[in-house]
């Protein structure tokens, strides 16, 4: 096609090319004030983002609350410490008790001696027994470790013992 030939095109189409055009006009006239209203409500919005509650602005609301988090983030740390040092210290105390009551002599009318056992999670400690008789009563302390003894135990001492191994610590 040469020159004239879109020339004499336009002309002929001279009022389908204005009507398309206007029609195109009118349909970016609707793009632009359908974006015109969209960001007027996200400037609406942005306003009432970076006004607080109290009138405070976002940035002092966040820098606030990231200064809240880190004291808490803190706190957590400081927490978790002492839980691990109640831990430790709980593994080594008292934590498991047996006790059984007895009478030692058939000829004293109530269960008056005991045996007591006291360990710790890893079944260490100690078991105190009591012998009590008409006469005089005796004590003993026999050493428990890993839920032995290198003593001799009476019938009794390992009852306590096992009584006290059977908790959950």
């Amino acid at each position: 096609m040469d020159i004239q030939q879109v020339s004499k095109f336009v002309m002929n189409n001279l009022m389908y090319i204005t009507a398309g055009l206007g029609v195109l006009v009118i349909i970016m006239y609707g793009i632009i004030i359908n974006l015109w209203m969209n960001l007027s409500y996200l400037k609406k919005r942005y306003r009432k983002m970076m006004t607080g509650v109290d009138g405070a602005n976002l940035e002092r609301m966040l820098i606030g609350h990231i200064d809240e988090v880190k004291q808490v983030v803190e706190e957590n740390q400081r927490i978790d410490a002492e839980n691990q040092r109640i831990s430790a210290l709980l593994q080594r105390a008292i934590t498991r008790v047996g006790v059984v009551r007895f009478r030692a002599f058939d000829d004293m009318g109530s269960d008056l001696s005991y045996a007591v056992a006291l360990l710790d999670a890893e079944n260490n400690g100690v078991i105190l027994s009591s012998i009590f008789g008409r006469e005089d009563s005796r004590s003993y302390v026999k050493p428990i470790q890993a839920g032995q003894s290198s003593y001799t135990l009476t019938e009794e001492e390992q009852q306590a013992l096992h009584q006290a191994m059977g908790q959950n610590a």
